[in-house]
């Protein structure tokens, strides 16, 4: 079994409040469980209007399909979501 973590450090330009960050953010870590099959969550800067650091984690047996995965997930919010902007991002395999 091999397990692919990712951390993706987003910015959020404009926002204004914690309430706006989390309606932003939602939609888009539902999407991506969805459209990718990974579990996601917010896992830093809970307190923080313009920042977010959003872990998405998936499984598989195959190393090379896992960092692909993660890696197209990132390049989709690049993407897909030109309001936020993509600070820095890692891929882990384990």
């Amino acid at each position: 079994m091999v397990i692919g973590v990712c951390r993706v450090e987003l910015h959020l330009p404009g926002n204004g409040s914690l309430k706006g960050k989390r309606s932003r953010l939602k939609p888009l870590l539902n999407r991506m469980r969805r459209e990718f099959n990974l579990a996601t969550a917010e896992v830093d800067l809970h307190d923080v209007w313009q920042s977010s650091v959003v872990g998405l984690v998936t499984v598989s047996n195959d190393p090379g399909r896992v960092h692909a995965v993660l890696e197209r997930a990132v390049r989709w919010i690049e993407v897909h979501h030109p309001d936020l902007q993509v600070v820095d991002w890692g891929i882990e395999v384990l």
